[in-house]
């Protein structure tokens, strides 16, 4: 960062006269606290996918009931995220800020100490909602605080935590439950959540100027129906054939309550008493932004989750060789970060969006031409290049989107973008799990081997989404940085 002292933008009406200065030291120790909660808060999203196996073995629970540690999980950071707009302008973001970390520890020492499956859902549900609170608030805070000539290189180091932590997540897991078990991987996040507290205590000193904000009671309630149950809608779409019609109910509970809430927030907008603020969406820019990184997290978090049911079930390789096997992405991800950042920085968003956009289609395809006799180089391969086109696309996407925002409205565009990150990545997962799962089954049926078939299943899946990934490298050229900036 610059040694000179960083101004920090006043938003408009809402802000005091003329705000305090922070000096480049104070700007790092907040911005790398922040980071720190967030990266182990996001690692903590994905941890638990190679542990499922051992959790439903050890407190007897099905394959469907076990899965609500993830649906939980997405559940409640997709009712939570949505508030965030609101939250970061009424509250300080110091405060904010413990209160994350302290939910996060609350929910990890329940998962410790739970005794049955239940204290284990009530304790993802409380992570969640400081992990919901924290990823907006890092982004708000980056965008106020940074200067424009740096914000490249910042959110490259931002998005090593957001990229890097779901990629690592299950090679994490997989050590920790080989070595000890699956409660270690809530043991050992204890110390790390007090240390967090205490580094918060210390360097989380902000100068952010909160306002009363009204809050519209009705709006909360269908942000809560809209995105809960379009999330939990998606999240059954897998076991559609047993529960269609909770399926069909949710998506219908969803939609309308969508409708309703956008044509409400469209309403309050004229008065500043919307919850969030949808007009953002006026702009081409944003708008294409949304896309995009909708569509990287659900070809991220849907890779991530096939890939080690292909590798084990269908090639017998044990959970703690698939960690490793995609240890070598996450690094990738956390090596080119902030290389790209400073490129960004210098040179605008298309250096760094359109090639992103271009891996990222070239990985996809490469999953594509995978099979049961596919080396394992080219597994590490083909998921190092799509990794390295996630962490381009998660440098520049959320610098470039909120170039066209004004800064008082930047936490309603953080609250957007990790929401559009979770519906996109729920949507992502489901989608490409169910195909691969249902032709999977057919496959078998029809007297193919267990391998065969989920390779097979697999490649439809992946096609899914390298056509999707196509559709961002179309996109990519129309992302630029706001003339407002």
């Amino acid at each position: 960062m610059s040694p000179e002292r960083t101004e920090i933008p006043a938003s408009e009406a809402a802000a005091p006269p003329q705000r305090p200065t922070l000096t480049t030291k104070q700007l790092t120790g907040i911005i790398g606290v922040l980071a720190l909660a967030a990266f182990v808060m996001i690692l903590n999203e994905t941890v638990l996918s190679v542990a499922l196996p051992g959790i439903m073995a050890d407190l007897s629970v099905s394959a469907a009931t076990g899965q609500w540690l993830t649906t939980g999980f997405l559940l409640t950071m997709s009712v939570v995220i949505p508030m965030t707009g609101f939250l970061i302008q009424r509250f300080q973001h110091r405060s904010l800020f413990m209160f994350a970390v302290l939910s996060f520890l609350v929910g990890t020492l329940f998962a410790v100490f739970a005794p049955n499956f239940s204290f284990v859902l009530i304790a993802r549900v409380i992570q969640a909602i400081g992990t919901a609170i924290i990823l907006p608030l890092l982004m708000t805070t980056t965008l106020s605080l940074v200067p424009i000539h740096k914000r490249g290189t910042v959110m490259g180091l931002n998005s090593i935590v957001i990229g890097v932590g779901p990629a690592i997540g299950p090679t994490v897991s997989g050590l920790i439950v080989h070595a000890w078990g699956w409660k270690y991987i809530f043991v050992l996040m204890v110390p790390l959540a007090v240390i967090m507290l205490v580094l918060g205590a210390i360097f989380m000193k902000v100068p952010s100027a909160s306002r009363k904000v009204p809050l519209d009671i009705a709006s909360v309630i269908l942000s809560a129906l809209a995105f809960g149950f379009l999330v939990y809608g998606i999240s059954t779409i897998e076991n559609a054939a047993e529960n269609a019609v909770i399926m069909v109910i949710s998506f219908v509970i969803g939609l309308i309550s969508l409708v309703l809430f956008i044509r409400r927030q469209t309403r309050l907008s004229s008065e500043g008493r919307e919850l969030l603020n949808l007009s953002l969406f006026n702009s081409r820019l944003f708008t294409f932004a949304i896309l995009i990184i909708m569509i990287t997290f659900g070809t991220m978090l849907g890779s991530v989750t096939i890939m080690p049911i292909i590798l084990e079930s269908g090639r017998g390789i044990d959970s703690l060789t698939i960690g490793l096997l995609l240890l070598p992405g996450g690094l990738a991800q956390a090596i080119v970060s902030p290389i790209f950042g400073n490129i960004f920085d210098k040179f605008g968003p298309r250096p760094v969006i359109i090639p992103g956009t271009i891996m990222l289609a070239a990985g996809q395809w490469l999953y594509v031409s995978l099979d049961v006799t596919s080396a394992l180089w080219v597994v590490v391969l083909s998921h190092v290049i799509f990794s390295i086109g996630v962490a381009l696309l998660m440098t520049g996407l959320m610098s470039s989107a909120m170039s066209s925002v004004e800064p008082r409205n930047f936490g309603h565009g953080s609250a957007i973008f990790n929401t559009a990150q979770q519906l996109g990545g729920a949507v992502g997962t489901t989608v490409m799990v169910t195909v691969m799962t249902l032709l999977a089954e057919e496959q078998l049926t029809q007297g193919s081997g267990i391998a065969e078939a989920f390779f097979s299943g697999a490649h439809v899946a992946f096609i899914i989404g390298a056509c999707l990934a196509t559709i961002a490298v179309l996109l990519s050229p129309f992302i630029k940085i706001s003339a407002r900036d």
